[in-house]
């Protein structure tokens, strides 16, 4: 899969800065994102797409593009039909205390632990119409690697997650 971090850097480097991203400065990335999306699916491959996609409205964009943009209303099961089933969420639950931790132990990394409490209020946890696969960070990976794969198999053979 093609790279979408064209402007990585420059984003990173305003992270560093402590600059909050507005919406606005996200919707041409969530945009991309979402022609990404569309592109895997229509080829058939097998795709991740990692992304922090911390509210509601931007994990719309991801699934819809510009047309989750214009809804009239934020319940339009027309407009946007539950998630389809051939593209789901990883949300990796932990809690802040658990989360900070680990961030204050790692080293050279662009976001630095003092930027987690703005994450956390943002953070709106996704539902279960999202099509979702909460995962707890406190287990090991490979676990958790286990429970993706189990999972891309249901959903692959239409057994319910």
């Amino acid at each position: 899969m093609t790279s979408t971090h064209g402007r990585t850097s420059r984003r990173c480097l305003a992270v560093k800065r402590l600059q909050i991203r507005s919406a606005q400065d996200r919707l041409p990335w969530l945009l991309k994102l979402h022609e990404v999306i569309q592109r895997e699916r229509s080829s058939g491959s097998d795709a991740l797409l990692v992304c922090s996609a911390l509210k509601h409205q931007y994990r719309r964009i991801l699934l819809h593009g510009s047309k989750a943009l214009t809804s009239p209303s934020e319940t339009d099961q027309e407009i946007f039909p539950p998630a389809s089933p051939d593209v789901f969420f990883l949300f990796l639950r932990g809690d802040y205390e658990f989360i900070y931790q680990r961030m204050v132990a790692r080293r050279g990394h662009y976001m630095k632990a003092d930027m987690l409490r703005s994450q956390f209020d943002t953070l709106e946890a996704p539902s279960d119409e999202e099509n979702v696969l909460t995962l707890d960070i406190q287990r090991g990976i490979d676990d958790m690697a286990v429970e993706v794969e189990r999972h891309l198999i249901d959903h692959r053979s239409g057994l319910p997650a």
